[in-house]
C-alpha cells in the first residue's frame, strides 16, 4: 500500500513538474540565445545556416541556441577594438559612487524617520512613497535643466552619481526604516546610560545590526546605477564618458547590426552584478523580509 501510494503521489505531481520544466526552459531560452550569439563568432542573429530546402531537423537546428562553432572572437573584439573597457570603468565609478553616497544618505535619513519625532515626519515618508508612483522619465527635463544648465555637470560622472543617488533615496529610505524599526530601542537607551553619543550609537550599534538591510539597499542601488540607460544616454554626450549600457546601443544602431558584439558586451556587463549578488546573497532574505515588516 505504501509503495502504491508513493507511485500515485509521483504520478499526481508529474503534470506540475512538466509545467515547471516548460516554464523554466521558456525563461532561460533568451539567455541561452544571447550566450550562443556571443560565442558564435558571428554578427548575425542566425546561429545556423539553413539549406535551400530545409527539413524539419534543419529548422529545429536553426532555433536551437547552440552555435555551429565556438569562438571568443566577439569578446576579444569588444574589449580590444572598442572602448568598452573605458565604458565599463565609467559604469563602475558611477555605480560605486552612487552606492556609497546613496546608502549613506538613506541610512541617516531612515534612522531619523525611525527614531526621532519632528514636524513633517509622516508627510515626508508619504512624499517618498508617492514619488515612487511616477516613472523616472518624468523628471528627465527638470533634472537636465538643473544638472546641465545650472550646475554645468553634463557629461560628467559626478553629475550622474548625484542623479542616481537622489533618485534611489525614496526606496532606500523605506527599506532601511522598516529594518531600523525592528531594532529594539533598549539597546540605544542602554548605550546612552553608558555615555555614548547619538552618533556613536548610530555608527557602532545600529549600523552593524542593520548590515543585512544595508547590504540589500547597496545591492539595489548598485544594480540601478549599473544597468540604467535613459538618464545616462541623456546626460552623457561624449563617447569617452559613456557608461556600458549606453555604449552597447551602438552595436545595434540604425546603421550597425553587430549582434555578436552586443551579446558579448551584455554578458561582460552582467558578470559584476552576478558576482556581487552571489557575495551578498546571505543578506538578501533577512534584509528583505525584516525590512518589509512593521513593528
Amino acid at each position: 500500500m505504501a509503495l502504491f501510494s508513493e507511485r500515485r503521489e509521483g504520478i499526481s505531481h508529474l503534470p506540475l513538474h512538466v509545467v515547471l520544466v516548460t516554464f523554466t526552459l521558456f525563461t532561460i531560452y533568451p539567455i541561452l540565445w544571447v550566450v550562443s550569439l556571443a560565442f558564435s563568432g558571428k554578427q548575425s542573429l542566425a546561429i545556423a545556416t539553413l539549406p535551400e530546402n530545409p527539413t524539419f531537423w534543419d529548422r529545429l537546428r536553426a532555433v536551437t541556441p547552440w552555435p555551429e562553432t565556438f569562438s571568443v572572437s566577439n569578446f576579444a573584439s569588444v574589449m580590444a577594438d572598442q572602448p568598452f573597457a573605458r565604458w565599463m570603468l565609467n559604469s563602475a565609478i558611477v555605480a560605486i559612487g552612487t552606492t556609497v553616497l546613496g546608502v549613506f544618505m538613506a541610512c541617516t535619513a531612515a534612522y531619523a524617520f525611525s527614531r526621532f519625532k519632528f514636524p513633517g515626519q509622516r508627510a515626508g515618508m508619504m512624499a517618498f512613497l508617492v514619488s515612487q508612483m511616477f516613472p523616472g522619465t518624468l523628471m528627465l527635463i527638470p533634472l537636465y535643466i538643473i544638472l546641465v544648465q545650472w550646475l554645468g555637470l553634463g557629461s560628467s560622472r559626478l553629475g550622474l552619481i548625484i542623479v542616481y543617488a537622489t533618485t534611489s533615496i525614496p526606496f532606500s529610505v523605506w527599506m532601511l526604516k522598516g529594518y531600523f524599526d525592528t531594532i529594539p530601542k533598549d539597546l540605544e537607551e542602554a548605550a546612552l546610560m553608558d555615555g555614548a553619543s547619538p552618533g556613536r550609537i548610530f555608527w557602532s550599534i545600529i549600523l552593524p545590526l542593520a548590515k543585512p538591510a544595508v547590504a540589500v539597499t547597496a545591492l539595489f542601488s548598485f544594480m540601478t546605477a549599473w544597468n540604467e540607460f535613459i538618464l545616462a544616454a541623456t546626460f552623457m554626450d561624449q563617447e569617452a564618458m559613456y557608461t556600458a549600457p549606453v555604449g552597447l546601443r551602438f552595436f545595434v544602431g540604425g546603421f550597425s547590426q553587430q549582434w555578436g558584439y552586443f551579446a558579448a558586451g551584455s554578458i561582460i556587463v552582467s558578470v559584476p552584478v552576478v558576482f556581487l549578488f552571489l557575495f551578498l546573497q546571505k543578506y538578501l532574505v533577512s534584509g528583505l523580509t525584516a525590512g518589509g515588516v512593521k513593528g
